[in-house]
């Protein structure tokens, strides 16, 4: 019996609950926007505004100093039925817009500070909320297919924001409009949120009054109890190297490409138009590996999984120093290098959020992956002043700083080892 190729393409497509494609369109909409900012904001701080690259990363970092605050708050809101997974996004898109309108306006380092503490604090709140929307829609067969196809949608999103970003930046050097129009994308999420997507939030039992009384106590009780988790915490461990790695791309690496690479005889630096076009490619290598990656690497178990991951990651950043190091040919060890890059990313998303759920309690899963989006905090806050600290330094330490980050790989990848025994004896 043949198939019509609209009947085969529904079929390789993942197999699950219309909300969650209804929430990765509207994570699509948001991604546009951010990609609008993502890899031209640092470029503009340090230009436009005329601060030095370690300012750049102070500023950047105080958004993941607002953020752990942010991700406290939502895993205790995610978990309460006074607020939920709904109602709790929606705050957060509320607040990351007004972050946005305020970058829009900043002309001095205290109102860039304060809208990255908007911004931050409004991303904080955002991701435990929809990871743990997603886990309750999904099962466990089909929950690593759920989380790869919502990264998918930032991926998309964030290409067509980064391509989008750079054309009008060719064509306007229009910086600030970029913000405008990423406050609009989070107002738009919002729409989406307010119109199409149901609370998911299922308290365990029916509580009594004396129970909603005690919530703030209940709350507080699984947050000790997540911390006396002893693989949560060694996986929390690897997972701020890994969010680490992700913020060198986002952070350091545009302006280690616009400051240290002398592009053929000219010895000038990569322009702004080729830099786009390299992150192009790196979105458009995640977008393309996304699904095709989850599906492989289904069959291992959650830690092997971002033990190819650690691999990858070890592999790509000597080709990003190769980039720099190299008398002529920079391009092709900087396009190898982002599409391995891209490859590690896409091998750590979906399995990172799937071990979650698999270590977490359904009554603390807002709790467990607030932990979890604590590390991104974490790694937001360390990279950006750690890279910013070795471009402000002589191009030897510059070249160096990937190789160090590689051999960090290797640390991680021997945690992972630890923690895969660990899980192996829990069954």
């Amino acid at each position: 019996m043949k198939f019509s190729p609209a009947r085969r393409w529904r079929s390789w497509l993942p197999q699950l609950n219309p909300q969650v494609w209804i929430l990765a369109a509207g994570r699509l909409l948001s991604a546009i926007g951010t990609g609008l900012t993502l890899f031209y904001a640092p470029l503009f701080f340090a230009g436009g505004l005329g601060l030095s690259k370690t300012a750049v990363g102070i500023a950047l970092a105080s958004a993941s100093l607002a953020g752990v605050f942010g991700r406290i708050l939502s895993g205790i809101l995610t978990d309460s039925p006074a607020a939920g997974r709904r109602r709790t996004l929606l705050l957060s898109n509320f607040i990351s817009a007004g972050g946005c309108f305020v970058l829009a306006a900043a002309t001095n380092f205290p109102v860039l500070i304060a809208g990255n503490l908007l911004l931050g604090f409004g991303g904080g709140l955002y991701w435990p909320a929809t990871e743990a929307i997603i886990a309750d829609l999904t099962d466990a067969e089909h929950r690593h297919e759920a989380y790869a196809l919502t990264r998918l949608a930032d991926n998309l999103g964030l290409q067509l924001g980064v391509v989008l970003g750079g054309v009008l930046i060719s064509l306007t050097g229009a910086y600030r409009t970029l913000f405008l129009i990423d406050a609009i994308s989070f107002l738009g999420f919002c729409g989406v949120i307010y119109f199409a997507i149901a609370e998911t939030y299922q308290p365990a039992t029916p509580e009594t009054a004396e129970e909603k009384t005690n919530h703030s106590h209940s709350s507080l009780n699984g947050w000790a109890a997540a911390l006396r988790d002893r693989a949560l915490l060694i996986y929390v461990a690897v997972n701020i190297m890994f969010t680490t790695y992700i913020c060198q791309i986002q952070t350091t690496m545009p302006l280690y490409f616009s400051d240290f690479i002398s592009a053929g005889q000219t010895g000038k630096a990569f322009s702004t138009p080729t830099i786009s076009g390299l992150f192009t490619w790196y979105m458009a290598s995640s977008i393309l590996f996304q699904l095709p990656v989850a599906r492989f690497l289904r069959r291992f178990s959650y830690p092997v999984a971002l033990t190819g991951s650690a691999l990858l990651w070890a592999v790509g950043f000597p080709l990003i120093a190769a980039t720099g190091i190299s008398p002529t040919a920079h391009l092709i060890p900087a396009i190898l290098g982002l599409g391995v890059l891209a490859i590690a990313t896409v091998s750590y998303t979906p399995f990172a959020s799937s071990l979650v759920v698999q270590l977490a309690p359904e009554s603390l899963r807002g709790v467990y992956f607030s932990i979890n989006a604590q590390c991104w905090a974490v790694g937001y806050f360390i990279g950006p002043p750690l890279g910013g600290w070795a471009l402000d330094q002589s191009p030897a330490v510059a070249h160096s700083f990937w190789l160090v980050l590689s051999l960090s790989a290797g640390v991680a990848i021997l945690i992972l080892q630890y923690l895969d025994r660990l899980l192996g004896e829990r069954k």
